[in-house]
């Protein structure tokens, strides 16, 4: 058995090949929130969240004017971005009715609450929130017993930061 991996390990960015720069960028600056950190010429961009260098990268190197990838076919399921608060996750769906992004699903997972739906490309994008580890569902064995059910999108629209 190999040893595992470092327990701080994370995964730092998603680099994403989209057909059109600035339509890609109005989603994930103006709809999403990021912050445009940099501009790479006039095919590439990094956006962040927290000042971070950044958190996603979108290029058109290889995809300028592309169609998304026939289904049926392999690559990117999704990507996740997680909020650090139910409220934050309440405050991204509340910015997707506000631009009319349509959802492809919501879930209450036990460990997290989800929203589920695609960017301009076609690109599946999870936003989720994970409850603390010490509310996780286990079983009687102590072993994590994750779930999917409805998320109740009313009730997460009711959820406001706390001061």
């Amino acid at each position: 058995m190999s040893t595992p991996i470092h327990p701080a390990t994370r995964i730092g960015h998603v680099h994403l090949k989209v057909s059109d720069l600035e339509r890609a960028i109005g989603f994930y600056r103006d709809v999403l929130g990021f912050e445009l950190t940099q501009r790479y010429g006039r095919n590439a961009a990094f956006l962040s969240a927290g000042g971070y260098h950044h958190h996603i990268g979108l290029n058109t190197w290889e995809s300028a004017g592309g169609a998304p990838p026939a289904p049926g076919t392999t690559g990117l399921f999704h990507m996740a971005i997680l909020y650090p608060t139910r409220a934050s996750l309440a405050d991204a769906l509340r910015r997707l009715i506000r631009a009319n992004i349509p959802l492809d699903g919501a879930s209450n997972h036990g460990v997290s609450e989800a929203l589920y739906l695609r960017d301009p490309d076609d690109n599946g994008v999870e936003l989720y929130w994970d409850r603390p580890p010490e509310d996780w569902p286990r079983s009687a064995e102590g072993e994590l017993e994750m779930y999917t059910r409805p998320l109740d999108l009313n009730a997460l629209l009711d959820t406001r930061e706390e001061s």
